[in-house]
């Protein structure tokens, strides 16, 4: 089985239904930024911090970080699109976030000790493994979809990020599902 889900909306909504269990006043604004009507004590906020840690969500503490998390959260975005958007990366990001893409980038490098465009293409490879196991897109339309040049390009940033090429992990992911079928349908394999 296979589950497509959105992780901006299960974040939003795990963050939405556990500022209500703990009582709190507020408002979600942009992904990832909540405002709050009123205080809270330490001892609040250190319990409201551990419970989203149960389900790998974090209060970040420095506008640095922040930042990041929104540079990773605009990736996310523009990787992960519906549609295509015809811009450039570093121009999306620093108009999104409104501040010059070198700052960005130097900002991102020093906190996340990688560069944009590394993280971009883990991104946008996560992306395609997604696509090739749903099987509805050729390698051809994968390519397009991400904003790469050729289906040569992908593969090769594909095989440097995964040990293997595009075609190698189509292979493998049709192999486990005839697995899978059979366990399923026994009969299938004396067809």
């Amino acid at each position: 089985m296979y589950v497509k889900f959105d992780f901006n909306a299960l974040c939003k909504k795990v963050l939405d239904e556990k500022l209500k269990e703990h009582g709190l006043k507020y408002r979600l604004l942009n992904f990832g930024e909540v405002e709050f009507y009123e205080p809270f004590t330490q001892e609040q906020h250190n319990l409201f911090k551990k419970n989203l840690e149960d389900y790998g969500i974090e209060i970040i503490e420095s506008q640095k970080t922040a930042l990041v998390q929104k540079i990773k959260d605009a990736i996310v975005e523009l990787v992960f699109s519906e549609e295509i958007i015809p811009v450039k990366a570093s121009i999306y990001i620093s108009e999104k976030l409104n501040h010059s893409y070198g700052y960005l980038s130097n900002l991102f490098s020093e906190v996340a000790y990688t560069s944009i465009e590394n993280f971009i293409i883990l991104q946008k490879i996560e992306h395609a493994k997604a696509l090739i196991i749903r099987n509805k897109q050729s390698l051809t339309e994968i390519a397009h979809k991400l904003n790469y040049s050729s289906v040569a390009h992908l593969s090769t940033q594909f095989k440097n990020t995964t040990g293997i090429t595009p075609s190698q992990f189509q292979k493998i992911i049709g192999k486990r599902r005839r697995a899978q079928s059979m366990v399923i349908n026994p009969k299938m394999q004396y067809e």
